[in-house]
């Protein structure tokens, strides 16, 4: 599977706004916050004229797929999923990305960033009801239970980042002391983690 290893700053340049690839250091050093930011990426930086419509869907799709950190293939893997979901395709979508369990160990403040919730989830530093889940996509459910490992709750990085206080979505619920969290509700459209229109994506893949 391809993997990005190219710096995440360009990412953001070239959708034109903040996908907090970088956590909170996109909060207080951003490169869109600078001069060179205001530009795209490339030599020659943003062409001049009016986006087509197929632009507009495209770099929709690719906004979500970076903030969520998925290769095209895995991201349209998702896209079926959600097309025989009943309900809206876009909604379902979006929920099923927000109930990966990186996703999830990421919002529960537990790491500065997906990437680094990712790798946590990989190391097995990351429990889901008391079993070791080293599976990054692995969908939690209502009334699971996430849970870092002894072994890691004193990691330098983790201490540092419970001592900020967390700003944890109301579709989950973060247990300080036993550095937990439990999936109270499945995500609401209004709790998505990034303002993305899903109906594009719907409309690009049906096309």
């Amino acid at each position: 599977m391809s993997r990005y290893i190219g710096s995440v700053c360009k990412q953001c340049r070239t959708e034109r706004e903040k996908l907090f690839l970088k956590g909170q250091r996109c909060v207080t050093n951003c490169t869109l916050d600078r001069k060179r930011g205001k530009n795209a990426p490339g030599q020659h930086g943003a062409k001049k004229g009016k986006m087509s419509d197929y632009g507009k869907h495209l770099r929709e799709k690719q906004k979500a797929r970076r903030v969520f950190g998925l290769s095209e293939q895995q991201f349209k893997r998702y896209f079926i999923v959600a097309e025989k979901m009943p309900g809206l395709t876009g909604d379902n979508l979006l929920r099923l990305l927000e109930l990966r369990l990186d996703n999830a160990v990421f919002k529960l403040g537990f790491a500065s960033s997906r990437k680094m919730a990712r790798q946590m989830v990989m190391h097995g530093n990351i429990t889901v009801n008391g079993k070791k889940t080293d599976v990054p996509r692995y969908q939690v459910a209502v009334g699971d239970v996430i849970s870092v490992k002894d072994k890691y709750k004193t990691n330098v990085n983790l201490v540092k980042l419970l001592e900020k206080p967390a700003s944890v979505p109301g579709w989950l619920e973060f247990d300080k002391n036993a550095i937990s969290g439990k999936v109270k509700s499945e995500p609401a459209p209004e709790e998505f983690s990034h303002p993305i229109n899903s109906q594009l994506i719907v409309e690009l893949y049906s096309k």
